[in-house]
């Protein structure tokens, strides 16, 4: 009979924060697959727990989720955890947990902090929908298409950052979804120093352009007007002509029925009218 993987939260900041059900799980389990094993020593060190840690991280991920599905399979019990937080969130653990559930090896959640939800109840903004970007994308098409959809996004949206990144970061949000974008930025959740800065996207892009920051930082950022990006859009079409207007589908690769049916709705006019104004 194979073991269960448990996936043990832990936590982001004040060490008061862990359960005790997952210190018991800590204590009893064969083996823990740990994200940085020195950080998590720590942890155990501080409440005298002496199970045997294993190193399971980004660089490792697939080849060393192969070894612990064979130990559990062999009945040995592993807790995942990861430097802070809940596994898996944006987190080499989902890897493991996928490949546990994919071959039927028993697998049990011990809930507990997780920044994205203490970053969503300390933001103040409406939270009964939210969509979480962990990380925007490093390479500039990705990210480039990422800004874009974030720019007509209707929920909440949560993005994680580092602090070297994060005036570069807040510059590029303010330019895409608006400066006028309510804002929330937290910094060092549940340490001595957090700090949540609420305020616009220009504010805080103007407030963090110098950079200085310190600590892990948790943007939650507030949904879109749609309303208000109707009315930008017909604004920008306004300024273009029929011609042009269908020019600029054309250029993105739709075919000129396509295009004039985009067009015609756009400007909420026939397509005889587009067609007629582009002869």
């Amino acid at each position: 009979m194979s073991g269960t993987l448990y996936i043990c939260a832990t936590p982001i900041g004040n060490l008061d924060d862990i359960t005790l059900r997952v210190l018991k799980t800590l204590e009893a389990v064969d083996l823990i697959a740990a994200e940085d094993t020195r950080h998590t020593r720590g942890l155990l060190t501080h409440f005298d727990i002496h199970t045997p840690l294993t190193s399971y991280h980004e660089h490792n991920r697939y080849e060393k989720a192969e070894e612990l599905i064979a130990k559990l399979e062999e009945g040995s019990d592993i807790a995942l955890v990861t430097d802070a937080g809940t596994p898996g969130i944006s987190d080499p653990g989902e890897v493991l947990i996928a490949e546990c559930v994919a071959r039927g090896i028993p697998v049990t959640s011990l809930p507990g902090a997780t920044a994205v939800i203490t970053a969503l109840t300390l933001s103040g903004m409406e939270i009964r929908r939210f969509a979480f970007e962990a990380f925007l994308p490093t390479k500039k098409k990705e990210r480039e298409a990422v800004l874009a959809e974030l720019a007509g996004e209707t929920r909440t949206v949560v993005i994680y950052e580092a602090p070297h990144r994060i005036a570069k970061t807040l510059a590029e949000l303010s330019a895409a979804l608006g400066a006028d974008r309510r804002l929330a930025l937290c910094r060092e959740l549940t340490k001595i120093h957090e700090t949540v800065f609420r305020g616009t996207l220009g504010e805080a892009a103007g407030l963090f352009a110098d950079g200085g920051v310190k600590g892990e930082i948790v943007l939650v950022i507030a949904p879109g007007d749609p309303a208000a990006r109707e009315e930008e859009r017909k604004a920008r079409w306004e300024e273009l002509s029929i011609e042009e207007h269908l020019r600029t589908y054309l250029a993105q690769g739709m075919d000129r029925k396509e295009a004039m049916r985009a067009v015609a709705k756009d400007r909420g006019i026939s397509k005889r009218e587009v067609y007629q104004a582009t002869l």
